[in-house]
């Protein structure tokens, strides 16, 4: 399939049909895009259809990462610690290499299109947003998340109202709802760049009395301005919304969002490699994030036995470990003699832990503590390795 495809898919003006059980959704295609959500009989909506198509015939499996921003910078950054840096010959150029697994490709392209790859059998895997696999996956099966917390890009995409006028008293969705100001010839505005998400989030939480727009620029000027009465967008911290004057409100956030990867379930199950690649990136990204923020302290302690000087070190709550304590004996020359009258103890710790369990070690005996960092935890088995495993019915 080119690559061309799904951008002239974008471009495609005429509207199909599709059933809802009880609205209908139009969205008329133009400079701004309006969608309108009300009762009425006709049922008629313009969405775009996921390519379903074969997977291309090439070798080499290929990934997808953000271009730009934030999220580009944070994965790479990711990639990096993990031992999987991406080199490029040229900073404009596309398309990357992973040293470390010699068959992957690495193609740069915007959030969007990355989703619209993976559908179309262009690209393999991905890494981006999961409102972004949300807004343009549209539930697709073929889509597969991987690693679904990578533990940055967090935010949600959330229902803002302005906090003065009509507004000033509304603090949660179901009061905005029973307004009586929204009704078929006046709905409720909302600018949104979510034309997916934003409708289908109002019909199953009943506000059938809407029309969504996006417009170029902020949206969070769009109240101000009386182009629209609310706003649905992605926050982080809500600083920008509170300097808007707008807030935020019960129940109505439509999802939690941070980095996830994601793959075809085809290119997964039919293109050789595809799953043994998948499976050592996602082992690296488990094993290092989870060691993020736990350090290993290593003790020496005074003791008779290996035995005793665990059950005094189990005696306290923070230095369980993450299956126990290791417990070694420190040998001495003494008196010509090599004797053991030390013991080390090895526990892993979470850094907010840390000072406690410092306490904890000397409270029974510990000194000479040491205090490093971990990189990576391997467990035996990666758990969301199960998972895709399962989901992939293998």
């Amino acid at each position: 399939m080119s690559l061309l495809q799904p951008y002239f898919q974008q471009c495609a003006s005429a509207a199909f049909s599709i059933s809802f059980p009880s609205h209908s959704f139009y969205v008329s295609v133009s400079k701004r895009t309006f969608i309108s959500c009300c009762s009425s009989q006709s049922q008629t909506a313009l969405v775009d259809s996921p390519v379903d198509s074969k997977i291309a015939e090439r070798d080499e499996i290929r990934l997808g990462l953000p271009s730009k921003g934030r999220m580009a910078a944070d994965t790479l950054d990711l990639l990096k610690d993990c031992q999987l840096s991406v080199k490029q010959v040229n900073p404009r150029q596309y398309v990357a290499q992973i040293p470390q697994l010699s068959n992957l490709e690495v193609w740069f392209q915007r959030p969007k299109d990355i989703v619209r790859k993976l559908l179309s059998g262009d690209l393999d895997l991905g890494i981006v947003g999961l409102d972004t696999v949300s807004e343009y996956g549209q539930g697709n099966e073929d889509l597969i998340i991987v690693h679904d917390a990578l533990d940055y890009g967090d935010c949600r995409l959330s229902l803002a109202i302005p906090k003065y006028g009509i507004f000033e008293n509304i603090n949660s969705l179901r009061e905005l709802a029973e307004m009586p100001q929204w009704t078929v010839e006046k709905p409720l505005r909302v600018a949104t760049g979510f034309t997916y998400l934003g409708p289908k989030f109002m019909k199953e939480h009943g506000l059938k009395h809407v029309i969504f727009s996006t417009a170029d620029g902020a949206l969070e000027a769009a109240p101000a301005m009386g182009i629209a009465d609310a706003i649905l967008d992605l926050v982080s911290s809500g600083t920008t919304l509170r300097e808007n004057n707008l807030k935020e409100i019960e129940g109505g956030v439509v999802l939690e969002s941070q980095a996830v990867l994601v793959a075809s379930r085809k290119a997964l199950i039919q293109r050789k490699g595809a799953l043994d690649t998948t499976h050592e990136i996602l082992e690296r990204f488990e094993a290092h994030l989870r060691a993020l923020g736990q350090f290993t302290v290593t003790a020496n302690m005074r003791g008779g036995s290996a035995e005793e000087v665990a059950e005094r070190v189990l005696t306290q709550p923070s230095l369980a470990g993450l299956q126990g304590p290791t417990v070694c004996p420190v040998f001495c020359k003494r008196d010509g003699k090599v004797t053991a009258d030390y013991y080390a103890i090895v526990i892993c710790v979470p850094k907010k832990a840390l000072y406690k369990s410092v306490q904890q070690l000397r409270a029974i005996g510990g000194s000479g503590v040491l205090i490093s960092p971990l990189t990576y935890i391997f467990d035996e088995e990666t758990p969301r390795w199960r998972e895709l495993l399962s989901k992939l019915g293998i």
